[in-house]
């Protein structure tokens, strides 16, 4: 869709968005263990250090304050610890210094830098996301499913709050998962990758006349938390491992909104919590 903002009005005093993948869709962690990783072993070769590699994969893109980094940066922060301890990645500095210096990282975007530089590493960098993308889309249906709570709380909440989708996740995906689960119903506005950043699409909700304190940023990774305090809107942490009891008590969470308890002492409690979980060993 050209313009997911189209079919959008303000609804409600409040507005809760919400982020897919990892954070109401179990999905995160699949794609990570099953897709991300595995497919960097075999596009490098790197069988012979499979465990230790794919253990730090799933330590930097799931289990961290690094939690949700894009994928190229990912995997260059994987492919300089892999040439350090383990192997030789030819040219791998080169990729690396193109995901720190580029403006848009993205397949179309590392195709035009292969274009310019014909860089073995990147080369191969585009070969990996294009076999994960492919990954993604064969792993089983049934193998991705909302949390637990989902469904009833975001019912819940559509009555009194405008729900948003905030998600960098591929439109036609997070359509799919939330269609199939019959999340969408609840839903006012869908805004995935093809509506731009996280913090743009809450800066662009904003214009519709929300107070900041009437909305609240639901996520599972610090890039949610920093598009929330980058706009001076309220954040919710759905904590990895303990996302059943997250969504458990969002309704309640929401309710401190709707009343003006959130902000302060309640708020930096569940960031302090947010930020210990994804930082203890």
């Amino acid at each position: 869709m050209s313009n997911p903002f189209s079919d959008f009005s303000k609804k409600k005093e409040y507005l809760v968005c919400i982020d897919s993948d990892g954070c109401a869709i179990d999905s995160m962690d699949i794609k990570h263990i099953r897709c991300f990783g595995p497919c960097m072993i075999t596009e490098w070769g790197l069988d012979a250090h499979m465990e230790e590699i794919l253990k730090r994969w799933n330590q930097v893109n799931l289990y961290s304050m690094t939690r949700g980094i894009n994928r190229f940066k990912g995997l260059a922060a994987a492919l300089e610890e892999a040439d350090r301890l383990y192997a030789k990645i030819e040219d791998v500095q080169t990729f690396v210094k193109w995901t720190e210096d580029s403006d848009e990282l993205s397949n179309a975007a590392l195709q035009q830098a292969i274009d310019e530089t014909g860089s073995i590493c990147m080369k191969k960098a585009l070969n990996w996301s294009r076999e994960v993308n492919k990954a993604i889309t064969e792993l089983p249906k049934e193998d991705i499913r909302p949390f637990e709570h989902v469904q009833d709380v975001i019912r819940k909440l559509h009555e009194t709050c405008d729900i948003a989708i905030v998600s960098s996740a591929n439109y036609e995906a997070v359509k799919e998962e939330w269609t199939r689960f019959g999340l969408l119903t609840y839903v006012d506005v869908l805004l995935a990758q093809n509506a731009g950043s996280k913090k743009s699409c809450i800066e662009r909700l904003l214009t519709y006349g929300y107070a900041k304190e009437h909305v609240l940023m639901t996520g599972d990774a610090p890039g949610d938390m920093d598009a929330a305090q980058s706009n001076g809107v309220l954040y919710y942490p759905i904590l990895v491992s303990h996302e059943s009891e997250s969504w458990e008590q969002l309704e309640a969470a929401v309710e401190k909104v709707k009343n003006n308890t959130f902000q302060g002492e309640y708020q930096a409690g569940l960031i302090r919590q947010f930020v210990d979980n994804l930082t203890r060993p």
